[in-house]
């Protein structure tokens, strides 16, 4: 049976990837916190919701982006504060992933909505 943190993840992913469907950045900032950090597919942090908007305004401009998250795992950290983890693949122009990821988002209660805090993926490959 899926948790409450469970499906605060679900929503917010089920609206992030709505967003990046679209590469609607305005969108997409909605959904971050005032004070997000966000590292993304290059090593800039990007910061705020306007680092956010950044970001996407910033990617390339695809023919059928569409993102798929799996592997998910949650965890309620207090009564405003669910860690969230899991795979993200991106399809960018065709049926196969074009790049999968690792993904962890901090997700905080912000003036009555959930918002998320921290963003940051990394390479499904070892490092060391």
């Amino acid at each position: 049976m899926p948790s409450e943190a469970d499906d605060i993840a679900s929503a917010m992913i089920a609206s992030w990837s709505a967003g990046f469907s679209k590469l609607d950045a305005d969108a997409l900032a909605a959904l971050y916190s005032k004070s997000a950090f966000f590292f993304g597919s290059n090593p800039t942090l990007y910061r705020g919701r306007d680092g956010v908007k950044a970001y996407f305004d910033g990617l390339p401009r695809w023919h059928a982006p569409r993102a798929r998250f799996s592997d998910i795992r949650t965890e309620r950290v207090n009564a405003d504060l669910v860690n969230m983890a899991g795979v993200a693949s991106f399809f960018l122009d065709g049926d196969a992933p074009a790049l999968a990821v690792k993904i962890t988002w901090v997700i905080a209660r912000e003036d009555g909505d959930w918002k998320i805090v921290c963003h940051h993926v990394s390479s499904r490959t070892p490092l060391i």
